[in-house]
């Protein structure tokens, strides 16, 4: 009995993919809402724009916004890492032939991985100065990239890769999660020196992960 559940459950990539569409939409979305419009006083105290004080008004305003430019950037971080490993696993699930129960539940952990960036998001936009809020990022970023590599690794050996997968994007594939890993570990310890510098060079490993494919060909495995 047991072994015929197992040989049926989780088989359907089309739902697996659909659900995994939602997941990263309602966590892309999520996001967002870190970026509260600063709620300013003095100027909504003011009744006419084109009074005395117009233009105090406006500097106030600008002087908010600049107040949660961190904020704007760790979104943009974020959204470009949910961006990339939802094309990673959209490219995996595509190129399955077919697949197993064990397989699902990867992708699902994985898709729970995902649900987790928001509040790490909130965190290290809150306490952007601290470390540990760096740390716990950088963790979620680990899971997400652990999960991706188990995914993929385990489809190997299960052999139902589709034939798209040659063993050499497969290999080339596993690197760059890798080496992507391991240039996020190489970021967050230059928080030892200062968090904004290892928060700067994430936002430049994301773009050079969006971009990469167009500039080096041979890194298109990832």
């Amino acid at each position: 009995m047991a072994q015929g559940y197992d040989r049926l459950a989780g088989r359907s990539l089309e739902r697996l993919s659909a659900l995994s569409d939602g997941i990263f939409a309602i966590a892309m979305t999520i996001l967002v809402l870190e970026l509260r419009v600063p709620v300013l006083d003095a100027v909504h105290a003011q009744k006419t724009l084109w009074s005395a004080g117009a233009i105090s008004q406006e500097q106030a305003v600008l002087d908010a916004l600049r107040g949660i430019a961190p904020r704007l950037v760790i979104y943009v971080m974020s959204f470009l890492t949910l961006g990339i490993f939802w094309l990673a696993q959209q490219s995996q699930l595509d190129g399955l032939a077919t697949t197993t129960r064990r397989l699902t539940w990867i992708h699902l952990a994985l898709l729970f991985a995902v649900t987790l960036m928001p509040f790490s998001t909130a965190l290290l936009g809150e306490y952007i100065d601290l470390r540990l809020a760096l740390v716990v990022y950088w963790l979620n970023l680990l899971l997400l990239g652990a999960l991706l590599w188990s995914a993929l690794r385990y489809a190997r050996r299960q052999d139902v890769l589709g034939e798209a997968f040659t063993p050499e994007l497969v290999a080339a594939s596993e690197r760059r999660i890798v080496v992507y890993q391991l240039l996020y570990v190489a970021a967050v310890m230059t928080a030892v020196v200062n968090t904004y510098l290892a928060i700067a060079l994430l936002v430049l490993l994301q773009l050079n992960s969006v971009i990469s494919p167009r500039l080096w060909p041979l890194n298109r495995a990832g």
